[in-house]
């Protein structure tokens, strides 16, 4: 198994949604969080004052899938997020040891 974690922009988030679903993909969890990379930030004017943003307001997808579907899941990813504009987003994949579904007792690919 294996845990994808991608950060992507927000407002790309439901077009990713039903890209993954539409793959086969069945749960995620999703995080709103503020980071920076190359970008590294932007100033914006308010009310006449400029002031800098130094953390660019992101979605934290995580997602564990089985082996197989692993490297669908991080294309599916990669070309639904794509805007061709800086801070696009990241993507990691790290192995999993081991998944148990509460209810059930079910483990590793029985439980997701």
């Amino acid at each position: 198994m294996k845990l994808i974690i991608a950060a992507i922009k927000p407002f790309k988030l439901e077009e990713v949604r039903e890209a993954l679903t539409a793959i086969g993909v069945r749960g995620m969890m999703v995080t709103e969080v503020k980071g920076f990379g190359s970008q590294s930030g932007h100033t914006e004017i308010y009310r006449g004052a400029e002031y800098a943003v130094n953390f660019v307001p992101k979605v934290k997808l995580e997602i564990v899938v089985s082996d197989a579907l692993a490297d669908q899941v991080v294309d599916t990813i990669q070309k639904t997020a794509k805007t061709d504009k800086i801070g696009d987003g990241k993507i990691f994949v790290l192995d999993v040891a081991q998944a148990v579904r509460v209810r059930t007792g079910e483990i590793n690919d029985d439980a997701l």
